[in-house]
């Protein structure tokens, strides 16, 4: 579960990164590091749809600066999986509520901007 988030960190189960992440149902942390900083494009998402999950809540910066291209949002849907993205303190509220329900669930989260 997500515990907190400040501008540039997050806590996960007892642990601060200070880098942008991808967060999986099963509580593994990646680093999630995009092509384009604040362009989310295909690639960028290619390691969250391998996984399989039911859910990918994409929180998209603090100000939500970071676009998810349309590229990606259509790569994302056309694969069954279901697609949020919201400013990243609302995606982390989002992601522990759909998380707390048994989802397979993952994250992805620009820290910044």
């Amino acid at each position: 579960m997500i515990e907190e988030y400040h501008f540039g960190s997050i806590n996960i189960s007892g642990k601060r990164y200070d880098y942008d992440v991808e967060v999986r149902w099963t509580d593994e942390v990646l680093k999630w590091q995009r092509e384009e900083g604040h362009l989310i494009g295909e690639e960028d998402i290619k390691v969250a749809i391998a996984a399989g999950p039911d859910l990918i809540v994409i929180g998209n910066g603090e100000s939500g600066l970071a676009e998810v291209s349309k590229e990606a949002r259509e790569k994302i849907i056309s694969e069954g999986i279901g697609l949020i993205v919201e400013k990243t303190g609302k995606a982390i509220i989002t992601f522990n509520k759909e998380q707390k329900k048994g989802r397979k669930i993952i994250g992805l989260f620009h820290l910044t901007c």
